[in-house]
């Protein structure tokens, strides 16, 4: 960061701080004219039992003795940077192949469990979440320096299979339904509306499952027939989203390997008797854990034993992440409790990344009750409204259809990640599709609009990015100065959204540039005649795109050169 000067001084001053202590308390002033640089003295404070105003005075006397231009604002020390010298640092580090990378997970696998939809149900909005969450960490992981194994655990297994194949039997596909998977919808909600009123039928629903656990053919079948015409759909979306995965393994791969878990858990006495099924016992700050129920059934949890294990042993994670509904929370507490209790300390390295709900309209989707919207109509929708606003504002733009796939996918992504993930999500299309405001749209349309002046430029934006002019007064004043402080702070937001798995926190962030740079756009002439105040702010420029470019890759949007 072009802070660094201050902060290596700082280490010198300030011995009960590491540098890279210091370096996460740096930030910058909400003011500009307070500074370009805010350094807090509470943590120092509460360490020396002083005030953090004597020690603010302190510290800005000795970083003037060193040179620097600091005074004290309360408990802050605020500094200005000479600002030449710190654009030209900034130029340099902004162009360095390693800019927002870093290396720590470097020889380090993370296993991440993330969309996970489950079979013989529409790929509804709700598994939206988990998907495009999923993917943005996986991205922000990489640049770390991490390996990471996207795993789609397919939901293929458990009493709702029991309940459709039952439904199946006794009403078979209903007629006029558009496709498989919307008569295997309307089969799953007219179960359960019957089952309001004839509660036996949940035992049929229990017993047509355990047939599937035994292997009985007909079971087996159905249960077939469900998975294959499920996946045609899933890899669809999945396209369109952008998103792969290293392996999908549903519940169902797992089954062969649950009774040696069984087993295990048993042999090290953990396995109990709680009226008929079998429990392990967690202490006085957890339910126990479910296992096994009284008819011989497997759960959710059992299964997750077993792929824990799997992913661990088999697949090398030493990071196990799940990307699943905070509702989920205390079943990932109760597998963690489980494996401690077996002996394994990898236990801590399962860590649930939860989220909110996402509604349309104010409703929580559920499928149990037909109140589902499928995610490929709402794909579709965004497609064409994105399409009719090309029309109007770019009629002779090329690959219109693809564009605005592009951009249409894009609204739906973006809204969901410029939010903080454990917020509940109202998503609002019109909102999402604006090409003026917080939006998906707004972030590609600024980038275009960045590589547009290099177009109009005739000058390579490889070498503006390259560049690190000597004369650097055509981007020092404060417009300029200004956007190149939000460009240099990338880092810091994709540090933020790796350890705390929070894309929001890069999504917010190129906002941040994207609006401060169409202010520049606005207020600047940049192609001006002086050949080096051009090649200056053409250097900035390009910076500024890099920063957006990344920043959309990071959350899974496409990168586009024109709109």
């Amino acid at each position: 960061m072009y802070w660094r000067p201050v902060r290596d001084v700082l280490a010198e001053l300030v011995s009960e701080l590491s540098p890279e202590e210091i370096e996460q308390l740096l930030d910058t002033p909400p003011d500009p004219s307070l500074g370009d640089v805010a350094f807090p003295t509470f943590r120092l404070a509460k360490a020396r039992r002083r005030p953090p105003a004597e020690i603010a005075r302190e510290t800005a006397e000795a970083l003037a003795a060193r040179g620097f231009s600091a005074r004290a604002d309360g408990g802050y020390v605020n500094v200005a940077l000479p600002r030449e010298a710190a654009v030209r640092d900034i130029l340099r580090e902004t162009a360095a192949p390693d800019f927002a990378r870093f290396s720590w997970g470097a020889g380090k696998r993370v296993v991440i469990d993330m969309s996970s939809p489950n079979i013989a149900k529409p790929f509804g909005v709700g598994h939206l979440r988990s998907t495009v969450i999923g993917q943005a960490i996986r991205n922000l992981l990489l640049r770390a320096g991490y390996e990471v194994l996207r795993v789609n655990h397919i939901g293929d297994w458990g009493t709702q299979f029991g309940k459709l194949m039952a439904a199946y039997a006794m009403w078979g596909i209903p007629k006029g339904a558009p496709d498989k998977i919307r008569a295997y919808l309307e089969l799953y909600v007219r179960f359960h509306e019957e089952a309001e009123r004839r509660p036996e039928l949940e035992d049929e629903g229990r017993r047509w499952f355990k047939r599937l656990e035994d292997g009985d053919p007909e079971a087996r079948k159905l249960w077939r027939m469900f998975v294959d015409e499920s996946l045609k759909e899933f890899m669809r979306i999945y396209d369109r989203l952008g998103v792969s995965f290293e392996y999908v393994l549903g519940e169902s791969f797992y089954n062969d390997q649950i009774p040696g878990v069984l087993e295990e858990v048993r042999a090290k006495g953990l396995l109990e008797e709680s009226e008929g099924a079998f429990v392990v016992r967690l202490g006085d700050d957890l339910p126990p854990a479910l296992l096994l129920k009284s008819d011989g059934t497997t759960l959710y949890l059992t299964r997750d034993l077993a792929t824990a294990l799997y992913r661990k042993n088999v697949l090398g994670a030493d990071l196990l992440l799940y990307v699943v509904g905070r509702e989920q929370s205390l079943h990932f507490e109760q597998l963690r409790g489980v494996l401690r209790r077996m002996g394994y300390p990898w236990a801590d390295a399962i860590v649930h990344v939860p989220f909110g709900l996402l509604r349309f309209g104010g409703k929580k989707l559920s499928t149990r009750r037909g109140r589902v919207i499928f995610l490929e109509e709402v794909l579709d929708e965004a497609k064409a409204r994105a399409l009719q606003i090309l029309e109007e504002k770019s009629p002779q733009l090329a690959d219109k259809e693809a564009v605005a796939e592009a951009i249409g996918v894009g609204a739906v992504i973006f809204g969901d990640l410029r939010q903080s993930r454990l917020h509940d999500v109202d998503f609002d299309m019109e909102e999402a599709l604006s090409f003026e405001g917080e939006t998906g749209p707004y972030v590609q349309y600024t980038y275009a609009r960045a590589k547009g002046l290099f177009r109009r430029a005739g000058e390579p934006y490889e070498e503006a990015l390259a560049a690190v002019p000597s004369d650097v007064r055509g981007i020092a004043g404060d417009r300029g100065w200004e956007l190149l402080k939000l460009v240099a702070a990338y880092p810091r937001a994709v540090r933020k959204g790796i350890e705390l798995y929070e894309p929001s926190a890069v999504a917010r962030h190129i906002l941040d540039v994207a609006k401060a740079f169409n202010r520049y756009y606005q207020e600047e002439r940049i192609l001006v005649e002086d050949a080096e105040e051009r090649r200056a702010k053409l250097a900035l420029v390009a910076r500024v795109a890099r920063v957006l470019a990344d920043g959309l890759e990071v959350l899974g949007l496409k990168v586009l050169e024109e709109i």
